[in-house]
Order: C-alpha cells, then structure tokens, then sequence
C-alpha cells in the first residue's frame, strides 16, 4: 500500500514492528527482506511517489519533482552542485543504472584501515548474486555503446589504457538516454518497480510525502518517529502530522538526508555523525566531433575506464565515464554566458563529455566534509577541496584532454569559467597552467558516501559492522551513508548488496 501524505486528512499515530526512513537502494531491498519475513513495517519517505506516466522527459518538470531541493542542492560554498534523487525510489529513480560490485582493494581498505570484519568479496557474494538477479543487473553489449560512451573505448584503445563495457540493471531498455529524469518505459529496474512492489505485496505500508523530522529515544533506545506531511506541488511543509511508534527503527535516508536526521533527533555519535562524507567529486571535459554524437540519446553510461583509479598512496585516483547532456543538464554545466552559451548549445548534436570521478576518502589526510544544520534546522554540507584533491583535479583534466582527442575530437573543451580548448597535445600544456579547485570550474556529485561511517569504535565510527548505531539498541542505518571511504566504483550495488546483508540484523532485533 502506497498513501501519498495527502490523503492524511489529519494528525495519525501507527505502530509496528520496523520503520524505515527512506526507499532508496538500502531501504527498499531491507524493506522486502522483512516483510517477506513476516514483519509490520512502515516505511516514511519524503518524495513523491512517481510512475512511467509522470516521466515525461521534461527537464524543466522532472528535476524539480525528482532530485533534493529542486535540483539546486549543493555545498555550503557553492562550489559543488549535488545531484541526489528525491522520490519513492531515492537516486535509483534517476540514476544512471551502472552497477559494480565493492572492489576487493576498498574492502581490503576497510578492513586493515578501518578495522571493519566480515566485509569481503566471499562474504558478499550471495547478496550481490540476489540483487544481480532481481536487478536484472548484466552488461550492456560493447556493440549498443551510444557514440558518447564508445569514444572512451576509442581514446582509451589508442591510448593504450584500460577501458570496457560497464553493467547496468535494465530489462527491455528503449535506449532513451533519458535516465536521469525517471525512465519513460519501466526499463530501469529501479526500487519503485522492483523491491517495492516486493515489499507492498508482502505488506508494507509505504507513504510518500512524509518528512521524517526527529527521531525520539530514551533510556538508549529509539521510541518514535516524527514526520510531517508535505505538499506535493511545493514540497513544503503542512500543519499535518504523523508518528510512528516501531519497535526498531531504520534510517536510510542517504548520506546526507541521515546524518542531518539524527543530528536533529540530538543523535551525534560521539561528534561523529555527519563527518567524512565522500562524494566521488566530478569533473569534465568536453569534445567537439566532425561526425554527430548525440550526448541526449542512448544509454548514458555504458562504457569506462578504470586506468587511473589507483595512481599510488599518496595521490587521489579517479576513474573515467560518460555523462549523457540533455539541454538543461548542458546548461548547467557549462558556466558560459550570452554567445558562447548559444554556441555550446548549438553545437550540442557534436558535443560529447568525458568524466573523472575522484576516490576521495583514502588517503590518511582525507576526512572528506561535514554534514551540518543550520541555525534554521537545513541542511549545510561542506566540502574543503584540499591540495591533494586540487592535484588530482589537475591531473584528471589532462588525462580526459588526452581521451578526447585520442578519441577523434576536433578540438577539447575545459569546463573552466574561462573554458581552455585544446586540438592537440601541444596545445595541452595550457591545461598545466590552468587553476583547480572551487569556482574555477564546474564540479558535480552524483555518489554521496559516508557521514555515518561503519566500524567496530564509537570513537571513530557512528554505526557498528551490523548497521547498529553505536549506543541506540533499536536504531539501524541502512544506506550510502555508512561507507566509512568512497568505492572508486558508481555505489548503488554496494548499497543494495549491504542492504540485503543487514535484514539478518535488523530482523533479529525486532
């Protein structure tokens, strides 16, 4: 049963057994998990409640309904524009569907850095198996690259590097390349179309338009619920309430949505939650081809490129993808005004991006941000873009100028606010000279991490190797926001995968 907050005409109170916050890639999965165990859940989650019908591939309309704060979310400075999904789903309504297991070298990571047990690719594999299977989760054929993604296969061949077909979790994609704005033909197999439905049909009770606002808790145990319905057209808040009274009380809200939730309940770990937030922070470059590319059309990501993920322990790795352009997203990232606007834009048909993705988080010096509140209850993140990321930065720039031209284009474009355009290597040397860093040019993140770091010491972690947040015996966080570094993969499966893992948690503690 889905009830959109609108059709709570008054105050309500619920009781039952788990209430999750949140129906994203973590949420959803554990949601099925316990109800087909037989278990009363509610589950709380603040977006609308969206279908093929509503994803009309209208910018204009779906980024406002579907993405945190209309699309306009960033960090406290400006400087980094996040793009996180808001809708029954979560981000896997508007992702763009690539699915990697975690790498043995990050749980390897995980465990000598961060002291975490029973977190290694053995232990993993049949939850990854489960959610491959009911994902649909396979690759896409290197023959179906649109030419957006297959100029990395042809830089990365004549350059020498590594480069391959990506997976994704589609069954009978129309090849839109509208993902990111909810897929028009139930391809994606995103959370409202598969383990949802799994869910309702074993009995959730699932509302949308409902903002969780506090959770309450005595005596070291969560108590209650508080959320306040939202108007679906404005997304602020209504004089209506509702409560819910669990005996075990779920957060999976994501890494930015749940840090800030338990510090409005006065949850803080020990100082802890809503500290190291990873973001995979992203940057781009763009190439203008002789031959169409039609960056809006097809898969958006289906090939990439791991050549540089590891560059050493003393330096910032990252990892190449395609972005697919629709003319808004374009706009955005693009700092260009009057004239040179209307020729990116008009040379959009001939425009492809190639991005590099950092792996922040695992290097000793690298705390990532914070996740704060403001005077006013909103949500602040910052995010200190420190000397190592600027390095990377840098470097990242040079190697996808280096893609992109090795990949045929006529010419290579920084997305500078003063943007540097390179036709061969000699003209590269410009990008050497060129500033990095906040507001020297665009920054994006789509993969938010950490703020409620796992790990077996209250001291440096917020949530145990069970999801079990340290000191609150009936609270669990299922979601994004306990990967204690960023992966140097795209996250969702990750996060399904540990989600799968915690209902045995959770479920016992009912």
């Amino acid at each position: 049963m889905i009830t959109p907050g609108s059709e709570l005409s008054a105050d309500a109170e619920l009781s039952c057994d788990v209430c999750i916050v949140g129906s994203g890639a973590g949420g959803s999965v554990l949601a099925a998990g316990l109800c087909q165990a037989g278990l009363d859940v509610v589950m709380l989650e603040e977006g609308p409640y969206a279908t093929r019908r509503d994803f009309d591939l209208d910018e204009q309309k779906a980024i406002p309904m579907l993405y945190q704060d209309r699309g306009t979310r960033s960090t406290a400075d400006l400087a980094i524009t996040v793009l996180q999904g808001r809708s029954v789903g979560g981000s896997t309504t508007v992702n763009w569907t690539t699915c990697f297991r975690t790498p043995e070298r990050i749980l390897e990571h995980w465990r000598t850095v961060h002291r975490i047990e029973g977190l290694d690719a053995a232990s993993l594999a049949p939850h990854f198996d489960e959610v491959e299977r009911r994902l649909n989760i396979a690759p896409w054929p290197e023959e179906l690259a649109n030419p957006n993604n297959r100029k990395i296969l042809e830089g990365a061949r004549a350059l020498g590097w590594e480069a391959g077909a990506l997976r994704r979790n589609v069954k009978g994609c129309a090849d839109s390349g509208y993902c990111g704005l909810g897929c028009p033909v139930n391809g994606k197999q995103a959370m409202h179309l598969t383990y949802i439905p799994d869910a309702i049909a074993a009995g959730l009770r699932l509302y949308s338009d409902v903002r969780a606002e506090r959770v309450e808790s005595a005596g070291g145990r969560a108590t209650a619920v508080h959320a306040v319905v939202l108007d679906r057209q404005s997304g602020r808040p209504t004089e209506r309430r509702l409560t819910v009274r669990p005996k075990v009380t779920v957060l999976a809200g994501g890494a930015i949505n749940t840090p800030a939730l338990l510090l409005r309940s006065g949850i803080e770990g020990q100082g802890r939650v809503g500290r190291r937030t990873f973001l995979h922070p992203v940057v781009g470059i763009g190439g203008l081809y002789e031959e169409p590319v039609l960056p809006f059309k097809g898969a958006p990501q289906s090939v990439g490129s791991h050549q540089f993920v590891d560059r050493g322990p003393d330096k910032v790795g990252f990892f190449f993808e395609s972005a697919p352009l629709q003319p808004m997203l374009a706009a955005l990232t693009a700092s260009l005004i009057g004239k040179e606007m209307a020729r990116f834009m008009g040379a959009l048909p001939n425009l492809g991006v190639m991005i590099a993705l950092l792996v922040d988080g695992l290097l000793p010096e690298d705390d990532g941000g914070v996740v704060s509140l403001r005077p006013d209850g909103r949500i602040r993140l910052d995010y200190p873009i420190r000397p190592f990321l600027t390095e990377a930065m840098g470097s990242a720039h040079i190697a996808l100028a280096r893609l992109t031209l090795a990949a045929g284009a006529n010419e290579a474009l920084s997305l500078h606010h003063k943007p540097r355009r390179m036709r061969d290597v000699m003209s590269m040397t410009q990008l050497a000279e060129a500033p990095y860093g906040a507001h020297e040019h665009a920054i994006f993140t789509a993969h938010q991490m950490g703020g409620c770091a796992m790990g077996p010491d209250p001291a440096s972690s917020v949530v145990g190797t069970d999801h079990r947040l340290h000191g609150v015996d009936n609270l669990f966080v299922v979601d994004g926001s306990v990967l204690p570094t960023a992966l140097g993969v795209n996250p969702s499966e990750t996060i399904y995968g540990l989600a799968h893992r915690a209902r045995g948690f959770v479920g016992e503690a009912v």
